[in-house]
């Protein structure tokens, strides 16, 4: 047990603890009113379980594209473990029957002794649960019809029915002893666990169970058990009663009186806080009065309590970027932590509940706090001006001293003895904080009082207190993901507030300023990583689905190497026309050409999850914006450079194929395709402008923009030096992908002219190309392989020279694209 009085009470302590120790055998015993231990739910068994699930999903795509991995693993177990192989004499059945029984017996029995016959009850439900929801999983892995995944799974010890696909030992069994655990608890489930992993390991070496089979089980074990435990609730074995008692007799607190302080709220709130014990969350309170006639608050915390609080820590720090955010696992790591804080900020002179001091005992942590200054609630309607000044000079004088408090709320204004509000709460903070945690803990000051007294009123205040140049520095970190939820909650609180504040600072910049108010990225789950998990997700799927190793491998062995070398070498080529049509557009001084070769490269791996043409306008896009250029100039260049190889793939077209005498252009375009589209493009285009706010929105909004847009591109495209470098960029894309798939050709040893090859071959992937599906996947590949088959080409030579160019151009650009936007994100230009 540790205990650490507070030193700012250290004449209190020292009052009681030079007591007669005669005077404490002849006191009264403690008037005790407590609530009897209670079942908690544990959010942490939550997360276990959805760890779990990930674990039993991973397995099973590993068992069903890895299996001779899997089974290369099995084989390796099987041999280092040749000498048991005397355990092939001993029955298996036996062997399970036992394991199950020992377990079994012993966890109950355990439980019973200790007259937790609730826990008994669940735990046994759970082994039941597991049993069956291993039965439904097997039977579901089967009616897939996956014959890989089932060959995965399956094993001699399991039957020939769907239903027992998976051995079901380790899911029952697995389930059991998550439920009546946790380990630290009870012996018996320590050694439990122990017994059935010795047990599986030796079911693998000697065949009788697969390795992914067993694997699957213990991950639906997990699954299974946490969901239960965390809906029935795990025994609370934190300090009470009488306990609680002796814990604060042993940091000098002799207790006639303790008293819970029963929740009076509704709210069904995951963190629940009070301003009583400075806003910890999930606590137990207590009154508590010693034989001095000394009233405390007493504000304990368990563990499992605490477990709330800390995975939204965890959430904090995982959805903020370039901020501290802290996270304190354990019940004592935060008591601690916040004794220290409190302590921290009356040194400075800050006014502060008073603490009396901190103790363990158990699984619970126990902070004690004078009663007589005990915070209260501030009731924030009747805020004014002087008191709004008085917050934010509470907090600048915090921060010049180090100290943040990262998650100002409503409820952490408080008041102490009537006093002006001071801010409360500051066990998430920390000291020796960085910039970026002393600007949030001031936005989410200032936005709390925006939406209480008002924009204009708290910036004036603000701009008294914390000054001019504070408020330009904190302006690119006004934002939603700076502002806690409960702010924006507020009744004076509406999505236009921020938009309004950061306009507001805006003006204090001054006129000659050279660098505009940007926005720091503050989440991690804003568009662009959305966008860019979606791209890595859509890229895996697919990988997996859409790629044919075994044609591609038997077209690549087949064809001659150097002729394929010639098409790998046409791809970069290519990337070099795009790179030249893009920097024609862009000023002298932003041109970084490595830079820009890799956004061309970055673009190979975009392509495997956009449609072809989508994926190049976006990375090129992102890049102008890193560059410097705002939105508008950006989307008029971005446009150029389209606009540049559109033109000249058209011209390109339309040129060789007068000159060839071919009619394949007229041919080969489908009837009406075009007029539909663009039938369809003006009906809604149409039918929005007949709804009054839309067309209103268009004309107000987007209009507007668009002129600027159109009047940039303009400007771009009249640009003669520019214009032609941009065109001969394009050409250069245009000659070098036609002559990829022509080398393509010559690598199956079929020699054609290069001029038709082009011809063919630019038509076909242009009309391929306009399929939206990743990188024109599929539809690229069958438009190539019909066109150049109806000229005369084999099919087969033309199915391979096709499959060879995607190998060049598409599926081997995707690892360099891959390697060319992690250079881009390093160097900040994408």
């Amino acid at each position: 047990m540790q205990h650490s009085p507070a030193s700012s009470n250290s004449s209190e302590d020292n009052r009681h603890t030079t007591q007669d120790p005669l005077a404490d055998s002849q006191t009264q015993a403690p008037r005790i009113h407590d609530t009897p231990p209670q079942r908690t739910r544990d959010f942490t068994d939550l997360l276990h379980a959805a760890s779990a699930l990930l674990l039993l999903a991973l397995i099973l795509l590993i068992a069903a594209n890895l299996n001779g991995m899997t089974k290369g693993v099995e084989t390796d177990a099987r041999n280092a473990g040749q000498t048991l192989n005397w355990l092939m004499d001993v029955p298996t059945t036996l062997v399970q029957q036992l394991t199950a029984v020992f377990i079994v017996v012993s966890v109950l029995i355990q439980i019973l002794v200790n007259r937790e016959w609730l826990h008994s009850v669940i735990s046994i439900l759970a082994l039941l649960s597991g049993y069956a929801g291993c039965a439904l999983l097997s039977a579901g892995l089967h009616a897939t019809g996956n014959l890989n995944l089932i060959s995965a799974l399956v094993s001699n010890g399991t039957g020939a029915s769907p239903a027992s696909l998976l051995p079901d030992m380790y899911a029952g069994l697995g389930a059991f002893l998550t439920v009546a655990g946790p380990r630290r608890m009870h012996t018996t489930v320590k050694w439990g666990w122990n017994t059935l992993y010795v047990v599986a390991t030796i079911m693998v070496i000697v065949s009788w169970h697969s390795l992914p089979g067993v694997l699957v089980s213990f991950a639906l074990a997990r699954f299974i058990g946490m969901l239960i435990r965390f809906a029935s609730g795990s025994e609370n074995k934190g300090v009470w009663g009488k306990h609680l008692a002796q814990a604060l007799n042993d940091i000098g607190i002799h207790v006639t009186m303790l008293e819970r302080r029963d929740h009076t709220d509704t709210e069904h709130t995951v963190l629940r806080t009070s301003a009583q014990d400075d806003l910890i969350e999930n606590s137990r309170m207590y009154d508590a009065i010693d034989r001095d006639g000394s009233h405390y608050v007493v504000s304990v915390l368990d563990n499992q309590r605490r477990s709330a609080g800390y995975l939204n820590q965890l959430w904090q720090w995982i959805r903020l970027n370039g901020v501290v955010v802290r996270r304190d696992r354990s019940a004592q790591d935060a008591m601690h932590h916040h004794l220290s804080m409190i302590l921290g900020l009356h040194n400075i002179d800050l006014q502060t509940p008073n603490v009396y001091g901190v103790t363990d005992s158990g699984e619970s942590s126990i902070l004690v706090f004078d009663a007589q200054t005990a915070p209260h609630p501030f009731d924030l309607s009747q805020l004014d001006d002087a008191q709004a000044r008085a917050l934010l000079a509470y907090v600048d004088t915090a921060h010049r001293r180090g100290y943040t408090h990262r998650r100002i709320t409503p409820d952490c204004i408080v008041t102490i003895s009537g006093s002006d509000p001071i801010v409360a709460g500051w066990q998430n903070g920390d000291c020796a904080s960085s910039q970026a945690n002393i600007a949030l803990d001031k936005v989410q000051l200032l936005a709390l009082l925006c939406a209480v007294i008002g924009i204009d009123r708290s910036v004036v205040a603000a701009r008294e207190i914390w000054g001019d140049d504070t408020l330009i520095d904190i302006a690119p970190f006004v934002q939603k993901a700076a502002v806690p939820a409960a702010t924006r909650a507020l009744d004076g609180w509406d999505k236009h507030l921020l938009g309004m504040l950061r306009s507001t600072l805006k003006t204090l910049l001054p006129q000659d300023a050279d660098e505009p108010m940007e926005t720091v990225a503050l989440s991690r789950f804003n568009l662009r990583s959305f966008i860019a998990l979606t791209l890595t997700i859509v890229a895996i799927a697919v990988v997996f689905t859409q790629m044919r190793p075994d044609a591609m491998i038997r077209a690549v062995r087949n064809a001659n190497p150097w002729w394929a070398l010639l098409c790998m070498l046409f791809s970069f080529v290519a990337w070099l026309g795009t790179g030249l049509t893009l920097a024609a557009f862009m000023d002298h001084g932003r041109r970084r050409w490595f830079g820009i070769f890799c956004s061309q490269a970055a673009s190979g791996f975009t392509a495997v999850s956009m449609p072809a043409g989508v994926g190049p306008a976006f990375v090129n896009l992102q890049f102008l914006r890193k560059s410097g250029y705002k939105n508008t100039a950006a989307t008029a260049i971005m446009s150029a450079v389209v606009v540049s190889q559109a033109l000249t793939t058209v011209v390109l077209l339309l040129g060789i194929g007068i000159f060839s005498g071919r009619n394949t252009l007229s041919g080969m375009v489908p009837t009406n395709t075009l007029i539909i589209a663009i039938a369809v493009a003006a009906l809604v285009m149409s039918l929005a402008m007949l709804i009054p706010p839309i067309r209103k929105k268009i004309i107000t909004t987007y209009l507007p923009i668009i002129r600027s847009y159109a009047r940039q591109l303009v400007e771009m495209l009249t640009k003669p030096k520019e214009f032609a470098i941009a065109i001969a960029g394009a050409v250069v894309l245009n000659v070098a992908i036609g002559l990829g798939f022509w080398a393509a050709l010559l690598a199956f040893g079929y020699r054609t002219n290069p001029i038709e090859t082009m011809f063919i071959f630019m038509l076909a992937n242009t009309l391929g190309s306009a399929v939206p599906t990743p990188g024109g996947l599929g539809a690229v590949e069958a438009a190539l392989t019909f066109a150049f088959s109806s000229v005369g080409v084999p099919a087969a030579v033309a199915l391979s020279a096709t499959l060879l160019y995607r190998v060049c151009f598409y599926w081997l650009r995707i690892p360099i694209g891959a390697l060319a936007m992690h250079w881009l994100d390093r160097h900040n230009l994408i």
